[in-house]
């Protein structure tokens, strides 16, 4: 079984899930998760976990991402994107580049965003979308978002081409809806690429034809990132042969459990690997337990 990381070149017309389906096929595994979904009409960036590292799905969601789209201003849809039915149009003629650019720039930093219908979002247990479906509207509670920064690209009306810097759960044909309201004309998105996703980027991206040709040449390991590569920042930490059992189980580490217990006694946080060099998992000092205790466990010596 491969364990890590593959940044996949999300095409459209799939959706997230369609891409997982098509990885397994392709790898032959079926312990396959993404990080976040992306429209179908959307393309770009998309975090694929393999094996062990599935357990990282929770925390590569909650990555800023960042996002280059168009917005189409003049027309508002029921999905807040141009594949939507269309609800209203409005005037642009009058539109001037510098409003534009002054409407467009109002939106950097945090605001509260009201989640479209057309979301899976649950309320009740049931998603958004699955209700916009039935024809049924809901109230939705405005969440607070952070757009770090927006850069506009091009200005040729009634299209603006954006890159987007912003934090997770930010929807960004609710940005474009939400500029055409401020300006009084109306928008909607018309095109959205993710370029970026947490430490991924769009020129590393892999499409599923790039994985399965790198798979049939027996190369694809080459191109996934391990589960410890995600924690570079922290020290490596080598177990002692008898203290690996007790890690496995989840047991609370003292110093005198490391190979390098005298060069870790400043240690917070620690990439722990057992003597084999397998990656056990993030832990972290605990004075009160007098040691390290779990923080996310990725390996128990058990055989995948």
């Amino acid at each position: 079984m491969i364990h890590g990381i593959l940044n996949v070149y999300k095409e459209r017309g799939y959706t997230s899930h369609d891409v997982v389906a098509k990885l397994r096929g392709i790898i032959g595994q079926k312990k396959i998760g993404h990080t976040g979904t992306l429209d179908p009409d959307a393309v770009g960036v998309l975090p694929v976990c393999l094996g062990r590292a599935t357990k990282l799905c929770d925390m590569l969601t909650d990555k800023d991402k960042c996002y280059e789209t168009v917005l189409l201003l003049g027309v508002w849809t029921d999905t807040q994107d141009i594949s939507g039915q269309t609800l209203g149009t409005g005037d642009t003629s009058g539109l001037y580049e510098d409003a534009v650019r002054q409407a467009v720039g109002s939106f950097q930093g945090g605001y509260d965003q009201t989640p479209p219908m057309y979301s899976a979002i649950k309320v009740n247990g049931k998603k958004l979308y699955e209700l916009a479906r039935e024809g049924k509207s809901v109230e939705r509670k405005a969440r607070r978002v952070e757009i770090y920064k927006i850069d506009i690209l091009e200005v040729s009306l009634p299209r603006v081409r954006m890159r987007v810097r912003c934090s997770k759960g930010t929807y960004i044909r609710t940005l474009c809806h939400d500029i055409g309201e401020r300006l009084g004309c109306g928008g909607c998105m018309e095109s959205l690429i993710r370029t970026e996703s947490g430490p991924f980027c769009i020129a590393d991206s892999l499409t599923l034809s790039d994985i399965e040709r790198l798979k049939k040449e027996d190369r694809l390991k080459s191109r996934v990132l391990p589960v410890d590569g995600m924690f570079g920042e922290l020290r490596a930490a080598t177990l002692k042969e008898s203290w690996e059992r007790p890690a496995y189980n989840g047991n609370p580490l003292p110093f005198k459990a490391f190979q390098e217990e005298a060069a870790f006694q400043d240690l917070e946080r620690a990439r722990v690997y057992d003597s084999r060099k397998d990656f056990i998992g993030i832990y972290e000092f605990r004075q009160e337990k007098k040691g390290f205790v779990t923080v996310k466990m990725f390996y128990t010596g058990k055989k995948d």
